[in-house]
């Protein structure tokens, strides 16, 4: 019956030849669509961190498909003509037109939600629509969870399809690492479903790939058992003592890891004129309590405030979602650095901390705005554990630990992008220059494979550029084969090859 229904959607789809997708998809199909000044096409716009992709991108309509064949009716009809159009999954990408379109139909995978768990495979099915607080909920009691986001907020679909870093990934590497199979909708609006057993290259492409072959309607996913866990975020002041002894904690903790089950994020937070200079450092330990010393380096600093309890998985994710800057106009940018030794740590962190406040100090007065660097570890252990379970698109070897930094910069005013446009280029480029000056004189390794991570990634950056040659040629290969007219590459946004 099923069957029936989607060949009946795929040939009205495919009949009409009609100006535009919107009026195409509300005269031949019964899948949803809100247009302008909706509550339903208004309340979804308000589903995005960066308020540019909210307010000045405006798609033509909104279309909530509730099924597979739903999307594949859609795609069928995008067939017809030659609009761009955007895809979205939590609205967590602030790069417009990512996920974001203005004057072409937004396809919104909300209503694609599911979240089913089977206990004798270990593993859940689960929709793009959802965000992992949602998974988390879904899954909290049952004694399992899945490798997903740090923020509850984070939309499951550009997550996975980036690669997703989580809390857990030095105990089962990146959040793509345990995706089973991906059910995908291709540009010919056929639907096939990839595993490692039934399309090799493919799932090795999607790992890592974002939005370049198709919607990806449902995920299955590998769980892991676990109860309640031990975390929260503590803060310090960014006084020239604390920087220098959060930046050694840092570095150890890359390096010495003390336990595969903890997890941190430092960050480094500052706004005009002071108001705000601060570090917060999000913990995470999967177990009611961490041994004795494992966050000592960081805690022996003598935090401001601390709000770190035991407590589920869900409870930590939701509670993160603090972090959320709601009404901001937001940009991520990214690097990467081969973790300097102890000899070497303090001159290179110092000047790494150095070069995103001399180019933040230049923007600060931009109204409202601010500026953060996180340093997040990519201890060799992490590399090897994504290998063992068979491997990524970003393919980190373990010949070297390394830091992988987030760079945001927030803000009011639209007109000020500009600016801040230059300040995040002058900003990642700027530790790229430190990075490559540091190899030359010795002081890190020069032959280093150093990626981009594309969740954290800049829409001025080459994210396929910097792969692995083979790597970049695979995802190209796969492109030409799964897409021959371009559908992905010439009419939505994301990183292009």
């Amino acid at each position: 019956m099923a069957s029936k229904v989607l060949l009946g959607l795929l040939a009205t789809a495919g009949a009409a030849l009609a100006a535009n997708t919107c009026d195409t998809v509300k005269d031949t199909t019964s899948i949803q669509v809100n247009k302008r000044f909706s509550i339903d096409y208004t309340n979804e716009q308000q589903e995005y961190w960066s308020a540019a992709c909210t307010n000045a991108l405006k798609p033509s309509c909104i279309l909530f498909p509730k099924s597979p064949a739903e999307v594949q009716a859609v795609v069928s009809i995008l067939n017809t003509n030659n609009e761009t159009f955007a895809v979205k999954s939590g609205g967590h990408n602030p790069n417009n037109y990512f996920a974001s379109v203005d004057g072409g139909p937004l396809i919104s995978t909300k209503h694609l939600n599911e979240v089913i768990f089977d206990k004798e495979t270990e593993t859940v099915r689960v929709g793009p629509g959802n965000r992992w607080e949602d998974v988390a909920k879904k899954l909290d009691g049952t004694g399992y969870s899945a490798v997903g986001g740090r923020i509850g907020n984070v939309g499951v679909g550009g997550y996975l399809l980036g690669g997703g870093l989580s809390f857990m990934s030095t105990e089962y590497g990146w959040a793509a690492n345990s995706v089973v199979s991906y059910e995908l909708v291709l540009a010919n609006a056929t639907m096939i479903t990839v595993t490692a057993a039934s399309h090799p290259d493919i799932y090795r492409a999607l790992q890592g790939s974002g939005n370049a072959f198709g919607i990806v309607t449902a995920y299955v996913l590998k769980t892991y058992p676990q109860g309640d866990v031990w975390g929260g975020h503590y803060t310090f002041s960014a006084t020239d003592e604390n920087n220098k002894k959060l930046l050694a904690a840092v570095r150890d903790f890359t390096e010495y890891y003390p336990d595969e089950k903890a997890g941190v994020i430092l960050t480094a937070e500052t706004t005009v004129g002071g108001l705000l200079d601060i570090w917060i450092l999000f913990v995470y330990y999967n177990g009611p309590e961490p041994p004795a010393g494992v966050f000592s380096n960081f805690t022996d600093v003598g935090p401001l405030l601390k709000d770190v309890k035991t407590q589920s998985y869900a409870k930590l994710l939701t509670g993160n979602n603090w972090a959320v800057l709601r009404g901001s106009v937001y940009t991520i940018g990214t690097e990467t650095t081969p973790l300097p030794s102890q000899e070497h740590g303090a001159e290179i962190m110092g000047s790494y901390l150095e070069s995103w406040r001399n180019v933040s100090s230049g923007v600060l007065p931009v109204t409202g705005l601010i500026a953060s660097v996180a340093f997040q570890p990519m201890p060799k252990r992490l590399a090897a554990k994504a290998r063992s379970m068979g491997g990524d698109l970003l393919d980190l070897d373990d010949a070297v630990d390394r830091i992988i930094f987030e760079y945001d910069y927030s803000y009011w005013i639209p007109s000020d992008t500009e600016k801040v446009d230059r300040a995040m280029q002058d900003t990642y480029t700027g530790l790229a220059t430190r990075v490559a000056g540091f190899q030359g004189e010795g002081k890190l390794p020069a032959d280093a494979y150093l990626p981009l991570f594309m969740n954290d990634g800049y829409f001025r950056q080459d994210y396929f550029g910097r792969l692995r040659p083979e790597n970049a040629a695979l995802a190209r290969r796969v492109r030409d084969e799964l897409d021959p007219q371009g559908l992905w590459a010439t009419r939505t946004g994301g990183f292009k090859m």
